[in-house]
């Protein structure tokens, strides 16, 4: 068996060796405590065997369940007469069945013949192993995102953070409000070459998922190990919703969603009141946010709900008589305190549908957060406030930019940075480790507007991702650098695009400086452009 990723917590050789033929298996047990994730189990071996395969008591291959073991663990025995899984969870069995066939079909999907004799003991580092996929922005659909869960589940990620609403677009249907996605799911061009450009293209985008459609895709997440965690953006990035509703602000103002990504070309245009906040101070406003949430709820069983929460601005709250006047009668002190009621009212709204809110980390700005609230942390800069929250019980999950902001050029973030993360590099220490929920990849598409260019920028960065977030033990990026190249087949197996070396590991300091500074203000493309890329 070749060495896979993310590497296990332990791999013990027989001390007799020997191997076993895996091409023999012709039928497996599944102990009925882990029956949820047998179809899937059968599948994966069915292909790679070649062959379909019965369900017999004297199975080559059994899967046991394990009470000693915890959720999402497993240990692999195998021995010449076959192969004993036994799991902490149906999870833990289709990963423990994941490992075997990853470590069996480097280069084909077909399985080598054969298997050494030994032992694995795996569990994951953290429980939250995440990425983000932004579809306000460019819409991709359903093909791209079940391809995105199937890889997902290869690399034993298990979190899809979805983010379904922006500025740029509203991209799931809600029934009490029909215009969100009648109105909010399309504009006609986008801003292009980058944050600094004020380039348009003509190319029109639009899309959006039905309700019946996101249950179906969350049930193929479910099958996979991967919770579905919905982002409904508020009160800020809400301009497709304002586009819908113009109510909804604090002055009712005729926008169309925006084309544009930050404030370069608004700016340039004279429009100085682009990027608005919905007002919280009118009962019409959280009435709209309850009734969103009802209907969301009802269609994503994780056990949380994203708010985003970020880069909310606060001067239209400030000449707005219906925002004041709540401030004086809640007795805030400022527009700060302002949205930290609104965040805790619309956690205490989550908590009602057995969900717990999770915010980036600017919903710390007021001082009076709901420690039940999670905190994503994503900024640049240190934010002790995240650091206060986690010492005082909160929970945190971490996509600092430096190691996790996956749109970002290679030139900028190359892949060491994502492998080579430890939270302690960022001020949390081991005695906080329980409040570190996990980490996550972020893939913001502002520009990204193809599958190709999506999966150029997510490969081999979910790689190091799944490496970072599953295993606990010492790091070596040359090793891991051979791992990657040996995964290559099996990113060409899924007719998945990925970044070449030379792209992902940068070495020549001057070349990068250029690339950055042309991906920001000309082309966005310019890595892209240079790949060898597959689709």
């Amino acid at each position: 068996m070749k060495e896979i990723i993310p590497r296990p917590q332990s791999v013990i050789p027989a001390k007799k060796g020997g191997t076993y033929d895996f091409t023999k298996v012709d039928s497996v047990v599944v102990d009925p405590k882990l029956s949820s994730s047998e179809k899937l189990i059968f599948s994966l071996l069915e292909k790679g065997l070649g062959k379909k395969l019965a369900k017999e008591g004297t199975a080559p291959i059994k899967i046991d369940f394990a009470a000693e073991l915890s959720p999402q663990s497993y240990r692999i025995e195998v021995d010449e007469d076959g192969i004993k899984i036994s799991a902490g969870d149906a999870i833990g069995a289709l990963y423990a069945v994941q490992t075997l066939r990853v470590g069996s079909m480097m280069g084909t999907d077909k399985f080598d013949k054969e298997v050494p004799c030994g032992k694995v003991n795996d569990y994951p580092r953290y429980k939250w192993r995440g990425i983000l996929l932004d579809e306000a922005r460019h819409f991709f659909g359903e093909d791209e995102v079940k391809k995105l869960l199937d890889v997902m589940c290869m690399h034993k990620l298990n979190v899809l953070h979805w983010h379904l609403s922006d500025d740029q677009g509203w991209r799931i249907e809600i029934k009490k409000y029909p215009l969100l996605t009648e109105v909010g799911s399309s504009r006609d061009k986008s801003q292009i070459h980058g944050w600094l450009s004020t380039d348009v293209d003509d190319v029109p985008v639009s899309g959006f998922y039905t309700q019946e459609k996101i249950k179906e895709i969350v049930a193929y997440a479910a099958e996979r190990g991967i919770s579905v965690i919905p982002e409904i953006d508020m009160p800020a990035h809400l301009a497709a919703a304002m586009a819908a509703y113009p109510w909804l602000g604090c002055r009712e103002l005729k926008r169309d969603p925006h084309y544009y990504f930050g404030s370069r070309i608004p700016l340039s245009q004279g429009i100085k009141d682009w990027n608005r906040s919905a007002c919280i101070g009118k009962p019409t406003t959280l009435e709209f946010i309850r009734g969103v949430i009802d209907e969301v709820c009802e269609l994503f069983p994780a056990p949380y709900f994203h708010i985003g929460g970020d880069e909310a601005p606060k001067d239209e709250w400030k000449n707005c008589p219906a925002c004041q006047q709540l401030m004086q009668s809640l007795g805030l002190k400022n527009e700060k305190q302002l949205q930290g009621w609104f965040i805790n009212e619309v956690a205490q709204y989550v908590k009602s549908k057995g969900k717990r809110l999770i915010g980036w980390n600017e919903v710390l700005e007021g001082n009076n957060l709901d420690r039940d609230v999670v905190v994503q942390y994503w900024t640049p800069q240190r934010d002790y406030r995240v650091i206060k929250h986690v010492k005082k019980g909160g929970n945190v999950v971490i996509s600092k930019h430096k190691y996790f902001y996956f749109d970002m050029p290679y030139a900028q973030y190359p892949l060491k940075n994502t492998y080579m993360f430890n939270p302690y590099f960022e001020g949390f220490t081991s005695m906080y480790d329980n409040k570190v929920k996990g980490i996550e990849g972020a893939l913001w598409t502002e520009w990204i507007s193809t599958p190709s260019k999506l999966e150029f920028q997510l490969f081999p960065r979910m790689e190091a991702l799944a490496e970072a977030s599953w295993y606990g033990g010492p790091k070596n990026f040359k090793k891991f650098l051979q791992r990657v190249k040996d995964y290559t087949p099996l990113l060409d197996m899924y007719g998945l695009n990925y970044a070449k070396e030379e792209i992902y590991r940068p070495t020549n300091p001057f070349a990068r400086v250029k690339t950055i500074r042309t991906w920001y203000g000309g082309n966005e493309n310019v890595e892209y452009e240079k790949n060898d890329n597959k689709h």
